[in-house]
């Protein structure tokens, strides 16, 4: 009974009913007309030849037997019609029904955790569009579970190797194998700091990312927090030798956002680029205004003289962990967190941060701020 309840069925139904209903009245309206217009045409035929006998004028079984096959041949030609509107509409309804099932199939299997499942785009209607949509969709569900996946296995790594130092020193003291000095006490205050960071940073992060991060905003002179940022980590530029000089456009309007975020997206980019920067390099801080998108914006560009990033590596450089250097030490390269952050601190002030980078040269990371508060 169900599959009598398909749309196919209903589809084909109702334009073979419309086709039936239409061949109907054209045959019936055939016959009776070419009837009475035999029938005028003998009495006209009859008056030319016998006018004194026109009213008595009656079809013999010729003209009946012509009649009678013009009317079966207009039966025919009405049964042929509705064979062919019958073979049209199911495929008709079929070219409809067809996409809907193989979405539905995958929309099932999607269901059932196979993320990524695609379905073929034959048509350009709506029905095409749909199918796109759905394999952009799918894409997406499997991307994220992918990186979900990873995020945890990365979070597990990175919460397990402090507390594993923790644990092994705590026991080494307890056995009495490990001496309880000020030099063990202060690495293992250290490997609590790099904990509570790593925990402090993922709670800012998955706040920022559901927008439920409390921003404070504010006028702002960006080339003031800019010049403090610089400041805050000078120390850590001048122990590998590297030169910060800065680049400010002093005609910047004002605009609103949450200095410490915002200090903290500075602080991360400019960390990012002295940590990845050979000795003796120079990294560049410039601000200014552009225009893009049919907006004008406040654009921060922090520029280093890096091995760059390869290209395949640019469209995951803000993920979670995401680091282009497998084999880097976590301590020496970082958690991986810090872009992350950078990334979503700017969109929730509803801005925009890219990158550019050519391997072996350098990197550029920009931040567009919109101009209006």
């Amino acid at each position: 009974m169900g599959k009598f309840n398909s749309i196919a069925y209903r589809i084909t139904g109702l334009m073979f009913l419309m086709i039936a209903l239409t061949v109907f009245v054209l045959i019936y309206m055939a016959n009776v007309q070419m009837t009475n217009l035999f029938q005028q045409y003998l009495t006209m035929q009859h008056i030319e030849m016998s006018p004194m006998h026109s009213k008595g004028m009656m079809m013999g079984p010729h003209e009946n037997n012509f009649l009678a096959s013009v009317h079966t041949s207009l039966v025919w030609v009405g049964l042929g019609i509705l064979v062919i509107g019958l073979g049209a509409s199911y495929i008709l309804a079929r070219s409809i029904t067809v996409p809907l099932r193989d979405l539905s199939e995958a929309a099932e299997k999607i269901e059932q955790g196979k993320f990524g499942h695609q379905v073929p785009i034959e048509t350009r209607d709506e029905v095409g569009q749909l199918a796109a949509v759905f394999n952009r969709m799918s894409d997406t569900l499997a991307r994220n579970t992918k990186l979900r996946k990873q995020l945890l296995a990365n979070v597990a790594h990175e919460l397990k190797t402090p507390l594993a130092i923790i644990q092994g020193n705590l026991e080494g003291m307890l056995d009495d194998v490990i001496e309880p000095g000020k030099e063990q006490l202060q690495s293992l205050f250290e490997e609590a700091v790099r904990l509570n960071r790593l925990i402090k940073d993922l709670r800012e992060l998955s706040l920022a990312e559901v927008r439920q991060l409390t921003l404070e905003k504010c006028p702002a002179d960006i080339n003031q927090l800019l010049n403090r940022a610089v400041l805050m980590v000078k120390p850590f530029a001048d122990e590998k030798n590297i030169h910060i000089s800065c680049r400010l456009d002093l005609k910047l309007p004002e605009v609103c956002v949450d200095h410490d975020r915002m200090g903290q997206i500075f602080n991360n980019l400019l960390i990012n680029a002295i940590r990845y920067s050979p000795a003796q390099s120079k990294v560049l801080v410039a601000s200014g205004l552009a225009a893009e998108k049919g907006k004008n914006w406040l654009v921060v560009h922090v520029i280093d003289n890096g091995p760059g990033i390869a290209e395949e590596d640019i469209p995951y450089i803000f993920e979670h962990f995401y680091r282009s250097e497998k084999s880097r030490d976590r301590k020496k390269g970082g958690s991986g967190l810090g872009l992350a952050i950078v990334k979503q601190l700017v969109e929730i002030h509803d801005g925009i941060v890219k990158v550019k980078s050519i391997p072996g040269q350098g990197s550029e990371f920009m931040v567009y701020l919109p101009t209006q508060c």
